[in-house]
């Protein structure tokens, strides 16, 4: 997609896979919408592509290119510890320059499916690496962002992706709440804990947890009677319901069909079609119940704690272990949202602001000329959130919980700084594990005078 000169065929069909994706989604995308906006002939997309997603994958890769080069560009003119800084610069630089293309860059291969989606991280993992190869010859003491800059630069995608999608102008008006939110994580590199987000000791479980997963109901028996209709009918939605996420979770929403559902949850395609339009509204009805479960568990852990930032760590726990005991909910919520549609889109970033209110709570407990700007708030649930996606992709059992501390110093560092949020968590941490002995004491003792009393009784 070379600028300034009569643009190839090829180039055509990239540019009306872009503006095709941006207009209607990834699933509005087909060949013929790309092919009409390229004004070129069918058999000439297929002389350069397989198939739509060999043009999409093309398409994220180039575009990728592009904001790799200025990013790259404008880190190598900075100082070496100003790295982090230079390449959100890059970044937004490009978002401003490049609207159409860095909007579909920042949102629609989270759409696309999982090699969509793997393209957009191997790309954000790119942005790091330029980061870090910079802060290979500083000195230890030198002071950079302690936390993960991978996630911290998916958190800005995130970020601008809302804006672009909204058709913000004048992007680059974020730039200093954007670095001033970063600075404050600046910690000499010698000392850092969790730039590399390795996963601490588990916590205990926090109290506001459910007493079990939330899962399927059992399939009703053919013989049943006089159970209500009203009964029966919630029976099958909510099979319809966790059988859509478990197949999102297994498939992908784009390879799932209503047919895979009905079959997974034993219903005929009459019962799906009286409760559901499709296969999309049956994924948000799946993101609804789980955004408002999760909002329940972790604002009463919020709500229960005696100081912000003792709430801030208790929500932190009860949101971790949640979704740790419900792994589709997560996927549903983190991974496959996107893919759903507008609508669970922006119930995403309706999310996002629901807990940046309780991160609001802040300007209270530091005073109201203190503390970080309101993006700031946005940015660091956004980093959270991008944080969990990136979990939730991985393989193997979700684990978010051994994150607490992390995710504590990222929500408390803009607020206190980042000694007095390491000196917060380093108590809360130390608790924890007086804790811990003691509960091992105790139970110890107990088995020992549960033996005494085995050999003392009568024989």
């Amino acid at each position: 997609m070379t600028m300034g000169r009569k643009s190839t065929q090829r180039e055509r069909l990239l540019r009306g896979l872009i503006t095709s994706a941006n207009r209607h989604g990834y699933a509005g995308a087909n060949v013929s919408a790309v092919i009409a906006e390229a004004g070129v002939s069918r058999p000439t997309f297929y002389h350069y592509f397989s198939d739509r997603d060999d043009c999409f994958l093309t398409a994220v890769s180039d575009v990728e290119e592009l904001l790799l080069s200025e990013v790259r560009s404008n880190v190598r003119k900075a100082r070496p510890e100003h790295a982090l800084d230079s390449a959100v610069s890059g970044l937004v630089r490009f978002a401003s320059s490049e609207p159409e293309m860095a909007r579909f860059l920042t949102s629609e291969p989270m759409a696309g499916g999982p090699l969509a989606r793997d393209a957009r991280d191997r790309g954000i993992a790119a942005l790091e690496r330029i980061v870090e190869e910079r802060y290979e010859d500083l000195d230890p003491a030198t002071a950079v962002a302690d936390f993960s800059h991978r996630m911290l630069i998916g958190g800005t995608y995130r970020v601008l992706a809302s804006r672009l999608r909204r058709g913000e102008p004048n992007l680059s008006r974020l730039l200093a709440d954007l670095h001033g939110w970063i600075e404050p994580y600046g910690q000499p590199i010698g000392r850092h804990r969790w730039r590399a987000l390795e996963e601490g000791s588990s916590l205990p479980p926090s109290p506001f947890l459910p007493p079990s997963p939330l899962e399927a109901p059992e399939a009703l028996s053919p013989r049943r009677t006089g159970m209500p209709e009203e009964e029966v009918a919630e029976n099958q939605r909510q099979r319809i319901m966790f059988a859509a996420a478990q197949l999102a979770e297994e498939k992908g929403y784009n390879a799932t069909t209503i047919g895979d559902i009905t079959k997974s949850a034993q219903v005929d395609g009459r019962v799906f079609y009286g409760m559901f339009a499709d296969k999309q509204e049956a994924l948000m009805a799946v993101h609804e119940m789980g955004f408002q479960r999760v909002m329940e568990v972790t604002a009463g852990a919020f709500f229960a704690g005696s100081t912000w930032p003792e709430r801030n760590w208790e929500a932190g726990r009860a949101f971790t272990q949640f979704l740790e005991s419900n792994p589709l909910i997560a996927n549903v919520g983190f991974v496959e949202a996107s893919a759903v549609g507008p609508g669970a889109l922006q119930r995403v970033e309706d999310s996002q602001s629901a807990f940046s209110m309780l991160l609001a709570e802040g300007y209270q407990y530091v005073g109201e000329n203190a503390g970080p700007s309101r993006l700031a708030l946005e940015a660091i649930i956004a980093t959270i959130f991008e944080t969990v996606y990136h979990r939730a992709r991985a393989s193997g059992p979700l684990r978010l919980s051994g994150l607490v501390p992390h995710f504590s110093f990222l929500v408390l560092s803009p607020f206190l700084g980042a000694q007095e949020a390491n000196a917060f968590i380093a108590q809360k941490l130390e608790a924890m594990g007086r804790g811990q002995a003691e509960e091992q004491a105790s139970s110890a003792a107990a088995g020992r005078m549960s033996s005494r009393g085995a050999r003392s009784g009568p024989h």
